[in-house]
């Protein structure tokens, strides 16, 4: 698109904000994002006048300077219909590549994730769809909405870097298929509800009869064979030497073996149902009580690539905590360590990523994390794009952070139950005691973070009285309005995270 183009279109076009970094020439069709004086968002499409308009776009058509000038709302429909004819607007599959999830509950943080990339610069990749069906749920979205607005958000960006799509933590085959019609490209298992996460403190009585249970046919396996592959030979991962004894092999195996089956049920499901195209898969196993150890660490990448499966990236439980939304909480030199000897393992028995899950600003690991898997590393981030936006709107919008802190504080104990938080509802600060400069301070204040973290889906779901939305329609309505200032808190928030592994990106 030339100079003269773009500023033919941008002249032109009178009550209309053309965005710039969309406008996109393909075949002689110009393709651009529009913002009405109403605020509302469409996709423009010309043509030369005379030339039929494009019949799978959906719109108004009007005459425009010897042009036809279509106006396409932001529909699925001409989602997919622009992905037709530009390809650098499908995900794709992004190998060993230093990836970074950026998770968007809301549909519009995508400009300021990919202007948060660019700035940082280096080679890392983002992957701009992602969430989780568990998040789904609660935002009621569903995955093509997921993906049209992470869509949308790279093209009014112009972003021709390329990107992925992460179908988060699904736990079952239907949550497959609804993420492949959909068309991801990097599928998160998570056989979280398989881990047996009691035995790292079992009996060696009590483990000898789970491991008499486990399911060997699934497995393709017996106790003796596992035993024998085990139990003679110690595995060597660079200078790190793991040495399994029965009982650490029977804890390992009880704590993962049902995981391992059902890992390997979900990727042959995922096998036949996205046969023909591309894909790559991660495995979760972050969000369990008790630490990975690096036995269990090589038990479940042998067991997983003896049944087949291949992924291209693991996560693993660390030691310390990874709360959502906070920085982590351990002890960090251990951390290091320990991820030191992930690592070598992830290197030695693939090489795939090792992934840092409930990873937003958890800054005091990115460096060590980093160091350690020299870019063999996935950071996914997920309800930190949320908190900017709370951010934002309470510099802009005071009073509405107010009202929603006040009814966070209000189910915080409910919505809770499915997450690692520590959060105390009464060490958080009261809303009374707040004047309106004090609110935005409540993003940094530990407890509070946390509450309205998870408090997310409750917020955006809330029914008024009136049968209305309680929050959402204000909530968007300030940062659509607003989206220069939502995209600039992204980009400051974000370069915190990407900034320690770009040099790394770069390898």
């Amino acid at each position: 698109m030339d100079d003269y183009s773009v500023d033919l279109v941008v002249m032109r076009l009178p009550g209309l904000h053309v965005h710039a970094s969309s406008v996109t020439r393909h075949e002689g069709v110009l393709y651009f994002l529009v913002d009405a004086d109403d605020g509302q968002r469409q996709l423009a499409v010309t043509t030369p006048a005379g030339t039929p308009v494009l019949a799978d776009f959906e719109g108004v058509p009007s005459a425009f300077d010897e042009q036809t000038l279509l106006l396409c709302p932001l529909s699925a429909e001409n989602a997919a219909a622009l992905r037709k004819r530009l390809a650098w607007l499908l995900p794709a599959v992004q190998g060993l590549r230093t990836t970074v999830g950026l998770g968007d509950r809301l549909g519009l943080a995508t400009p300021g994730h990919l202007r948060a990339v660019r700035e940082a610069g280096g080679h890392l990749v983002p992957l701009p769809a992602q969430q989780s069906i568990r998040e789904m749920s609660r935002t009621g979205r569903t995955p093509q909405q997921v993906m049209d607005d992470a869509m949308w958000g790279v093209f009014a960006e112009g972003w021709r870097s390329g990107f992925g799509a992460d179908a988060d933590h699904l736990k079952t085959p239907q949550d497959i298929d609804r993420c492949v019609a959909t068309g991801y490209t990097f599928y998160t298992f998570d056989p979280g509800e398989y881990v047996e996460s009691g035995a790292d403190n079992a009996s060696p009585q009590a483990l000898r009869t789970r491991w008499d249970e486990l399911p060997w046919e699934q497995l393709e396996d017996s106790p003796a064979a596992l035993a024998a592959r085990y139990l003679s030979t110690p595995v060597r991962c660079e200078e790190h030497i793991i040495r399994f004894d029965e009982l650490t092999l029977m804890r390992a195996a009880v704590k993962y073996g049902r995981a391992i089956a059902y890992v390997a049920l979900l990727y042959r499901h995922l096998a036949q149902a996205a046969a023909g195209r591309e894909w790559e898969v991660e495995i979760s196993v972050d969000e369990t009580e008790t630490p990975t150890t690096s036995a269990e660490h090589v038990y479940i990448a042998t067991e997983l690539r003896r049944l087949g499966v291949r992924w291209v990236s693991l996560a693993p439980r660390y030691i310390g905590r990874f709360e959502k939304g906070v920085d982590y909480i351990g002890d960090v030199n251990a951390f290091e360590a320990e991820m030191g000897v992930h690592a070598a393992i992830a290197r030695t028995l693939g090489p795939y990523k090792l992934s840092l899950h409930s990873g937003s600003d958890k800054f005091s690991v990115y460096e060590p994390t980093a160091r350690q898997t020299r870019g063999l590393v996935h950071l996914k981030t997920a309800g930190t794009s949320y908190l900017e936006a709370l951010r934002t709107i309470a510099v802009l919008e005071p009073d509405l952070l107010r009202s929603i802190y006040v009814f966070a504080r209000e189910h915080y104990e409910v919505d809770r139950a499915s997450y690692h938080v520590s959060a105390l509802w009464e060490r958080a600060p009261a809303p009374n005691a707040l004047t309106d400069a004090d609110l935005p301070g409540l993003l940094e204040q530990f407890d509070a973070r946390e509450i309205l973290h998870v408090t997310f889906g409750s917020v955006l779901t809330a029914p008024s009285a009136d049968g209305q939305t309680l929050f959402y329609d204000r909530f968007m309505e300030v940062l659509r309005t607003h989206p220069e200032a939502y995209a600039a808190d992204l980009v400051v928030h974000f370069l915190r995270h990407l900034r320690p592994f770009v040099i790394w990106g770069d390898g």
